[in-house]
């Protein structure tokens, strides 16, 4: 039977609970608690490397199973991607056909123009001067030879009365010239007609030549007088043109002077127009033909114009004559088109829309700006031939109409085209042609293409 340990003031102490420690053990203790502190022990449990390698297990098993399942699912939705590939190519996509056909026997060509006075002129004054009244004004309706104003001209009437002076003056010149060859005249027959021996030969030589001298001063004074009165005559013109008056029956398209205004004479630069006038009851329209269809126009073919400002209204006229040159710049052909304007409906300066109709011995393929890609940069077509195939034809334009365009070549009348079709249809592909019409027929008498009534 063991004591019971107490402490020193007699309580029980606990069995458990270790001795108490003695002021001698103190100093061996603290040696050994310091040594067990600084010795950190280095060896596992020997359970730890079985878990680890359970765990690496794991952990492959995861990964393993993870790729697996991935694998798996990208493999599932290529199937499924192949699968939708393959129903697609089955049921090719829809496409709008239509069959290229040939363009009417007349060719038609819409071109800007100009319209021009049949005659215009600017009206400069003749004689210088100041301008005393103005009888006429922009917008008038004027005839031939009409007053459309009139000059003072002082300093002309001055020269007129010095020239009529000096007409007067010659005049008596002709008198005396004529008393002296009457004159020289008698003395002459006088003298010729003496007998031999009474008047010396130098003397007879002498009269005679004193007649002819008085007959050529004669002459010369009736030719002064000539001439004195050709001035007169022309000062009298140029008075008449104190009078402005108008070349023909026109409009007065602007007025550039005021009473009072000093006017000089001449069209030279820096002198100042009076009037500008136009005859428009014929009119001139002017075209530039493209030098690709200068060859369908003819003198003589009709022609029609347009102007927006009178709606439907039809303007008939006639090519009148070309330049029957291309210019070197514009590369285009000159055309003048007459057109009748009784009315005065066009005015000078209009801009009109001239329509040529020609008649075509070979007429272009003709398909819709629709069927046109861009995709090689050039322009192109898609054909699709009999098994539904497309195949993209690079094409020549000979003319754009707008909704239409004539092929030069590339394709041929009869072809089915496609009109906008997908960019994911390549060459090659198969499709399904819908909205086709029956193919245009080369012989036939019209050879119209029937998609130009689709279409419009």
């Amino acid at each position: 039977m063991q004591p019971h340990n107490r402490s020193s003031n007699g309580d029980a102490l606990d069995p458990t609970a270790p001795a108490p420690m003695k002021a001698s053990d103190s100093d061996t203790i603290r040696p050994m608690e310091e040594a067990q502190h600084s010795h950190v022990p280095t060896r596992y449990s020997s359970g730890t490397g079985r878990w680890l390698g359970i765990g690496v297990l794991v952990l492959a098993f995861l990964l393993c199973a993870a790729f697996w399942y991935a694998h798996h699912r990208n493999k599932v939705a290529a199937e499924a991607l192949a699968t939708m590939t393959a129903d697609a190519a089955e049921e090719a996509a829809p496409v709008d056909v239509i069959r290229a056909g040939y363009g009417s026997n007349v060719s038609e060509l819409e071109l800007p123009g100009e319209a021009r006075a049949w005659y215009s002129s600017t009206i400069y004054a003749r004689v210088s001067g100041y301008v005393g009244k103005w009888d006429a004004d922009m917008g008038d309706k004027v005839a031939k030879g009409q007053v459309l104003a009139q000059l003072q001209t002082p300093e002309l009437d001055d020269q007129l009365k010095a020239a009529e002076a000096k007409v007067a003056a010659d005049k008596s010149l002709i008198a005396v010239a004529e008393s002296n060859q009457s004159f020289a005249d008698a003395q002459n027959k006088r003298y010729s007609t003496a007998p031999k021996g009474v008047v010396p030969l130098q003397s007879r030589d002498e009269k005679n030549a004193d007649y002819q001298s008085s007959i050529a001063r004669l002459g010369a004074a009736r030719a002064q007088v000539e001439l004195d009165n050709a001035e007169v005559n022309r000062l009298k013109d140029f008075t008449g043109f104190k009078n402005v008056t108008a070349p023909y029956d026109g409009i007065i398209t602007a007025r550039h002077i005021d009473i009072g205004d000093l006017v000089t004479a001449g069209s030279t630069s820096g002198n100042a127009a009076i009037y500008d006038i136009v005859k428009a009851d014929k009119i001139r329209v002017f075209v530039d033909v493209p030098q690709s269809a200068s060859a369908q126009i003819t003198l003589g073919m009709p022609a029609v114009a347009t102007v927006a400002e009178y709606g439907n209204r039809e303007f008939a006229g006639k090519v009148a004559r070309t330049a029957d040159a291309i210019d070197p710049i514009a590369k285009t052909l000159r055309v003048e088109v007459d057109i009748e304007n009784s009315d005065l409906a066009l005015k000078p300066g209009t801009y009109l829309v001239v329509h040529f109709k020609a008649n075509v011995a070979h007429p272009s393929v003709q398909v819709p700006a629709a069927a046109l890609t861009f995709r090689s940069g050039s322009p192109q077509v898609a054909v699709v031939d009999a098994d539904g195939k497309v195949h993209f034809h690079d094409i020549a334009i000979a003319r754009d109409m707008g909704s239409f365009v004539e092929v030069a070549s590339g394709i041929a009348a009869g072809d089915r085209v496609a009109l906008n079709i997908s960019n994911q249809i390549n060459d090659g592909d198969k499709v399904q042609a819908t909205g086709e019409d029956e193919p245009a027929n080369p012989q036939s008498g019209d050879r119209h293409v029937a998609l130009s009534e689709k279409l419009r």
